[in-house]
């Protein structure tokens, strides 16, 4: 063990030290896979030295337990208290373990629980669908676009819905009730809670975002100990919070050329999303790296074949690889709807692939690894879209991830050793309150809108692949958002392009309603939330999960975002050595 600083008495601890106990991470509570790797970090107030303070498991040592050496650092980033940190720790007997920080008088205690998995794993591969943001409106508005409402049943089954185990998700975090992606995602990808904006660490006092507590993840623990393929596929950015997730420790999700480095530090064996400025070196012209490395070039040199289209993905499936990076525009990429029958940025990237086409892609390509694989598939802009108030390009996406599902379904129904799980990573507040009629009398929306049972059905008309042809109909849903910045609304769906409810204010930090969305048929909307909100926001409802195959008996009930994780890791038998 070693201290980074000057030891200082005990009694001058006891005089400056704050009235509250050190912080333990990982926090109360938490439930640790058996051999899972993390940072044990202990914070103690006032800065004491280490001749000063104890840190035990079940009353022996914290280094003698963990197997590792003790950091201590007096005045960790020149803040009053000392960082006591043994890194890249393990446990391995299951069951309750009592955690205990003294200093002085002040003791802090916490227990965890330390969960082994049976000796013989359920599934040889597991898919792992986040649908960003989906609520059960956006399902509900999916099944009626898609399969159709007649006389209040629907012709068929979302390929989402039609799964035998089902759980409500609960996905607050350490910090707050409402979450966001990365935080969520985290949960899902380590066994962890942690704070807004956070993956894969728990969230201390630290200043540097690389310097928290980590936590291993799924990414790395299913090659670490089965030597399972990974593949990490979104139509976001690939460095964004979702997908970040699988591989990423880092305070601050919008640090994007850390994560890439933290993906090539990982290199799961299939990854496509957008996002390519930040594997760029700087010289390049739409680089947003502040190096000039080329981390395009570096993956080549591992063995990657490079992809930037849906024609060269193709011809990478044909040819048999097995390592690929697709990077298919420079952000996100394209929603369903605009590169279907809308104006969005196609024009610029005009062969980018579908997600369902990326996801029959990678799974061809990881089920080659003899050992199975790990797959985590995104639709992430179901999100992004309902951040600003576009609700049909919204459902649009849900209809493309449950193409995607389908896609898994129809892989893992010819096999008995595939887990496949579709949950959200968080809600939005939506919902269906009726329909909006323009045979209604009136102009505006409020006299477009039947409730109860001027509710007609809409007939949206879907093609081969469920996405309704038009949806500028007489008769729409009147799909709702319950958090908005002011806006100007009319009731239309927003063909030439992604709503933009609000703009820059007069005020710096401030927004207000876009002018160009108001006219003579729009209603002026007060927004509920802070003047600083441009978009909607997320909400604490808890969300639907649905799973099918090896070890998906256990979702049921209500349960806890991590438990995902907990259950991933017992069907792959992760526990054992």
């Amino acid at each position: 063990m070693r201290s980074t600083s000057a030891g200082i008495g005990l009694l001058a601890t006891l005089i400056v030290s704050p009235v509250f106990a050190q912080t333990i991470y990982p926090l109360d509570r938490a439930e640790i896979l058996v051999g899972a790797r993390f940072d044990l970090k202990v914070e103690f107030p006032g800065s004491p030295a280490l001749s000063a303070v104890s840190v035990t498991i079940d009353g022996e040592s914290a280094e003698k337990m963990l197997g590792g050496s003790v950091e201590y650092v007096e005045r960790e980033d020149g803040q009053d208290y000392a960082a006591f940190l043994i890194r890249n720790a393990g446990l391995t007997k299951p069951g309750i373990h009592t955690v205990v920080a003294k200093a002085g008088e002040k003791t802090s205690t916490v227990k965890w629980e330390l969960f082994d998995t049976p000796n013989g794993a359920a599934a040889k591969n597991v898919i792992l669908f986040i649908g960003d943001g989906l609520s059960v409106a956006h399902r509900t508005a999916a099944r009626i676009m898609s399969k159709g409402l007649v006389e209040g049943r629907y012709g068929g089954e979302l390929a989402i819905d039609d799964m035998p185990q089902m759980a409500l998700v609960s996905t607050s975090g350490t910090d707050s009730v409402v979450t966001d992606s990365a935080n969520a995602m985290s949960a899902y990808a380590t066994g962890h809670k942690t704070c807004v904006n956070a993956m894969g660490i728990y969230c201390s006092r630290a200043k540097g975002n690389l310097s928290h507590p980590k936590v291993e993840t799924l990414g790395e623990l299913v090659k670490r100990k089965r030597g399972l393929a990974v593949g990490v596929v979104t139509n976001t950015e690939i460095e964004d919070a979702t997908p970040a997730g699988m591989v990423a420790h880092t305070r601050r999700r919008a640090d994007y050329n850390d994560i890439v480095k933290m993906f090539h530090d990982v290199k799961p064996d299939i990854i496509m999303g957008g996002g390519s400025p930040n594997f760029l070196p700087k010289s390049t012209p739409g680089s947003k790296r502040a190096d000039e490395e080329n981390f395009v070039e570096k993956f080549k040199a591992d063995g990657y074949t490079f992809v930037s289209t849906a024609s060269e993905m193709s011809a990478a499936a044909t040819a048999g690889k097995t390592k690929m990076l697709g990077l298919f525009n420079t952000s996100n990429v394209d929603g369903a709807y605009d590169r279907k029958f809308g104006k969005g940025a196609t024009s610029k990237f005009p062969d980018q692939p579908d997600l369902v086409d990326q996801t029959k892609v990678a799974i061809e390509a990881l089920a080659k690894n003899e050992n199975g694989f790990m797959l985590m598939v995104e639709s992430g802009r179901i999100d992004k879209y309902a951040h600003s108030l576009d609700w049909e390009r919204s459902v649009y996406d849900t209809i493309m991830l449950d193409n995607a599902v389908k896609a898994a379904k129809d892989f893992a129904g010819k096999r008995n050793d595939t887990l496949v799980i579709v949950v959200p990573d968080h809600a939005h507040m939506v919902g269906i309150l009726g329909t909006y009629d323009e045979d209604l009398p009136g102009g505006s929306p409020r006299e477009k809108l039947g409730v109860y049972e001027k509710s007609k059905f809409p007939q949206y008309r879907p093609d081969k692949d469920g996405y309704p042809e038009s949806i500028d109909l007489k008769q729409r849903l009147a799909f709702t958002f319950g958090s908005y910045p002011d806006h100007c609304f009319d009731a239309r769906p927003h063909l030439e392009g992604e709503f933009v409810p609000a703009v820059a204010g007069p005020e710096k930090g401030t927004y207000v309603a876009n002018e160009t969305a108001c006219s003579n048929t729009s209603v002026r909307v007060t927004g509920n939330l802070p003047r600083e909100a441009n978009t909607g926001v997320h909400a604490a409802d808890d969300v639907v999960l649905t799973a099918m195959g090896p070890g998906a008996e256990a979702f049921r009930g209500r349960i806890d975002n991590t438990r995902v994780f907990r259950v991933i890791a017992t069907a792959l038998g992760l526990g054992r050595e």
